[in-house]
């Protein structure tokens, strides 16, 4: 499951841009119960992006940002508790780890779901059905 972690520079301390990435991947097995799952945990993969302040932008306007996006199957994040639970600890995560400088009007997450039977682990395209035994086995 892709974690995108996009940041403007200098928003989070240098070098702690992987605690947050960590972070927010416990987050996410957490909030689903999934924290130590030998089927999901390692398939919780991912990249950070850090740009320059004049490539990061809110209002068609320069701003310090931080954009959290995942790509998952369309169990994942169903839960409206889930969303909002989660959303709110990563903003929190992103927010105190700037030690409260960027605005958590800045911090946007997104969650993006995977057409059903498109979801290729190990070259092999699984369903959400795939996925969930699994997870289930793990």
């Amino acid at each position: 499951m892709p974690l995108t972690l996009t940041l403007t520079e200098g928003v989070l301390p240098k070098g702690s841009e992987k605690i947050a990435f960590a972070q927010l991947s416990d987050a996410m097995l957490k909030w689903h119960g999934l924290t130590g799952n030998k089927a999901m945990t390692p398939n919780i993969v991912g990249s950070i992006h850090v740009l320059t302040a004049e490539n990061t932008f809110s209002g068609s306007a320069e701003a310090p940002v931080a954009f959290i996006e995942w790509k998952v199957p369309a169990f994942a994040f169903a839960n409206r508790e889930i969303q909002i639970g989660y959303i709110e600890e990563v903003t929190n995560i992103i927010h105190e780890m700037s030690g409260g400088q960027l605005p958590k009007t800045n911090i946007w997450v997104n969650i993006v779901h995977a057409v059903d039977g498109a979801w290729g682990i190990a070259g092999k395209a699984m369903t959400n059905q795939q996925l969930g035994e699994a997870i289930a086995r793990g």
